[in-house]
């Protein structure tokens, strides 16, 4: 594992239980970094934290369970994190949840807005929070975990691509609203990556995903945590409101 150096640098990741979340909290950890962890998976989370504290040292791992989609709670935990962690440098909003495989005029609307909230609302919820913090020192790294079904879209499953659409765009006009604060915003897009997220969709759509990825194979979770270290460090500083490709060579664009 090559080294990138977060020594003094303070995240918070959100989805941090498990899959990209987990992984990305282990790399910064290793990197050096302090990390407060959002999820609503409280027990989840828990066995997250503990393995972390076996790598660095507790007092640099701190942990929130919510909702990242309630505006209350994620209120709530960005005072709560700052009360314990004074400067966050470095936002990862990755919670989310697997799509709803099934053509768009089987939805319901609950199914809808449940989805669009997780995915997108909770991306929202999480930046507001801590730009002004960012903007105010002068220096901030924001990623944002999209999907290739935001570039490409992804039949029957329509909300997924939506809220997925949305955060990619959503990245980049927060990009150029940020581009000269010292705040910057990426993106990465991931294809068929090997999460606990995989357990809600069916093998036959699996099998559709990694049929469209020349490396013939899913991605490995610690992977893409490894692109997303590098956007939350110095070593990124010309880059904002961009989307990083993670899906194996299946991105066209």
């Amino acid at each position: 594992m090559n080294q990138i150096d977060l020594s003094g640098r303070t995240a918070v990741i959100t989805g941090a239980a498990n899959g990209i979340g987990r992984a990305c909290a282990e790399r910064l950890v290793r990197s050096g970094a302090r990390v407060s962890l959002w999820d609503i998976n409280g027990e989840a989370l828990a066995e997250t934290v503990h393995a972390l504290e076996a790598i660095g040292s507790a007092d640099d791992i701190h942990a929130v369970t919510l909702d990242c989609a309630d505006e209350t709670a994620a209120g709530v935990a960005a005072r709560a994190t700052l009360d314990h962690f004074p400067l966050i440098d470095i936002c990862i909003a990755n919670a989310g949840i697997a799509g709803i495989n099934k053509p768009v005029w089987e939805y319901t609307l609950a199914e809808w807005d449940r989805l669009i909230r997780v995915d997108l609302t909770s991306v929202f919820l999480t930046t507001r929070a801590f730009v002004p913090h960012m903007v105010d020192q002068g220096y901030g790294r924001i990623v944002i975990v999209s999907s290739i079904a935001g570039l490409e879209g992804a039949a029957n499953n329509a909300a997924y691509s939506a809220a997925k659409a949305g955060a990619i765009g959503y990245t980049k006009a927060l990009g150029k609203e940020l581009a000269t604060t010292g705040v910057l915003v990426n993106g990465v897009a991931p294809s068929g990556i090997d999460t606990p997220l995989l357990a809600d969709i069916t093998p036959e759509y699996l099998d559709a995903v990694v049929s469209k990825m020349p490396m013939s194979r899913l991605g490995r979770a610690d992977e893409s945590a490894a692109l997303i270290a590098w956007l939350c460090s110095e070593d990124c500083s010309f880059s904002t409101g961009a989307i990083f490709d993670n899906s194996g060579g299946r991105a066209v664009y």
